[in-house]
């Protein structure tokens, strides 16, 4: 039996479909390129496109409010300005991590994605709480993809909206904070990568990496946002 592709793990190959190598070829600052030609190449060796994602003009040109939202993806955007919020070198490990955040990112631009451990469901969970109880009593492979989704919501509440977490703590008095978040985002996060689908999905360096580094990408999805403003 056939094990279906959820879609927080589809991070390719191709990483990115045709308009979005269009978009990123067409802002290519050397005169000369054959756009076709470049598309069909950057289709059959992935690993060229990291040099474009990278780049000063491609950053240019996807936060100009002209084009941004018409001519790219919103995996496209999230992916270059994710980058660019995040320090450091990136070694094979993180590139893989960033491209599946972006994934993540531009399916929680839907509100009712996020709010859902999988797209179409009818069932909708705002809070962790109740993800944990569902995770509780799910069987394996349920467990999985809720415990994914606990991970990837609370790296979202910890980083995008910091200072709605930030705010509730301090003066509507409710009970969790940043911390909470945080412990929550890391926990889950290594239990699904010793799920046997995180093998089988690709997902377990991943899982892995933002288990152990959670705070780094919590900060680089706090300092994307923050540029937002």
């Amino acid at each position: 039996m056939t094990m279906q592709m959820p879609d927080f793990a589809r991070l390719g190959p191709p990483a990115f479909d045709e308009k979005d190598l269009r978009f990123l070829f067409e802002h290519f600052p050397v005169p000369g390129v054959d756009l076709d030609e470049a598309v069909r190449l950057a289709l059959e060796r992935p690993t060229t496109l990291e040099s474009l994602l990278e780049s000063d003009y491609v950053n240019a040109a996807i936060r100009d409010r002209q084009l941004q939202w018409l001519e790219v993806s919103p995996k496209l955007y999230f992916n270059v300005t994710l980058r660019r919020a995040l320090a450091g070198a990136r070694n094979g490990t993180t590139r893989r991590t960033v491209h599946y955040l972006a994934n993540l990112l531009g399916l929680f631009v839907r509100t009712e994605r996020l709010y859902r451990v999988q797209d179409g469901e009818e069932q909708s969970y705002h809070y962790l709480v109740d993800l944990v109880q569902e995770a509780a009593q799910a069987g394996p492979e349920r467990g999985f993809y809720v415990q994914s989704h606990i991970g990837n919501y609370a790296l979202w509440l910890a980083g995008i909206c910091r200072p709605w977490v930030d705010h509730r703590f301090r003066y509507k008095r409710r009970p969790v904070d940043m911390n909470y978040y945080c412990k929550m985002g890391r926990s889950y996060y290594a239990t699904a990568s010793r799920h046997r689908m995180a093998e089988q999905l690709g997902l377990r360096p991943v899982f892995q990496d933002l288990a152990q580094r959670f705070d780094y990408y919590r900060g680089g999805l706090e300092n994307m946002a923050a540029g937002w403003q």
